[in-house]
């Protein structure tokens, strides 16, 4: 990571996905990078987003670790034990959309709240999240999915709005939503047709190199894996 200070501080939420394993992998062998952490379910300190204490918790464990230069929520659900993607408006259920919410806003969006606070202040710094391109409004040309791309379309007004406040305290930080691609994942495996679905380790790559790139000014936007910035 070019772009962040020598020595930086790296935390990853949801190393066990397929993602977020490969983006902590690259940054353990990053010689620039002094400390990286992973927090998840099987963590100490543990980190569950069906258990929202759980995230202030692991916070308040970490902060003398702390300050973070590099801040990577890489958690998603798209389908689950209370259902899958909605292809019509008479599929959708409380239950389901609670869910979606719960792991795709809610605990993305608690994560910001309590680790913003400890980005390293007179340096650069990032917060980054896995968004996905569905969820961009814009963009939505298929319909159907209605719980995932209410989620993550949440969850990038989230972003935009912490992107706002935190330019107040951390003039030099960065806040960002972004869309990984299409990936071999356990999250993406039920729905394999005939897109070319790209490694994990290759999808971490080109996010971190997205990352490296963004400046201060680009703070709230919606990237794409390539460097595209994507419609709200």
């Amino acid at each position: 990571m070019q772009s962040l200070p020598a020595g930086y501080r790296a935390l990853v939420l949801g190393a066990s996905g397929a993602i977020g394993g490969a983006l902590a992998a690259q940054l353990r062998d990053d010689p620039y990078c002094a400390k990286m952490l992973t927090l998840g379910r099987s963590s100490t300190p543990a980190v569950d987003f069906d258990a929202p204490a759980s995230i202030a918790e692991a916070a308040h464990s970490l902060f003398t670790q702390g300050p973070w230069n590099l801040v990577l929520v890489a958690t998603g659900m798209l389908q689950g034990p209370t259902g899958n993607p909605e292809k019509r408006l008479t599929d959708l259920s409380a239950e389901h959309m609670a869910a979606s919410f719960a792991v795709n806003t809610i605990g993305p969006a608690l994560a910001l709240a309590h680790f913003a606070p400890q980005l390293a202040h007179g340096e650069r710094s990032v917060l980054a999240v896995l968004s996905a391109k569905v969820g961009s409004i814009g963009d939505n040309r298929l319909g159907g999915w209605y719980s995932y791309r209410a989620s993550k379309a949440a969850l990038n007004m989230v972003v935009k709005t912490a992107a706002i406040e935190l330019a107040r305290t951390h003039p030099q930080s960065v806040v960002a939503a972004l869309h990984p691609g299409t990936v071999d994942s356990a999250l993406s495996a039920p729905f394999r047709g005939a897109q070319i679905w790209r490694p994990a380790r290759d999808a971490a790559r080109d996010l971190l190199a997205v990352i490296d790139g963004l400046q201060p000014e680009d703070s709230g936007g919606f990237w794409a894996y390539d460097g595209q910035r994507l419609p709200w």
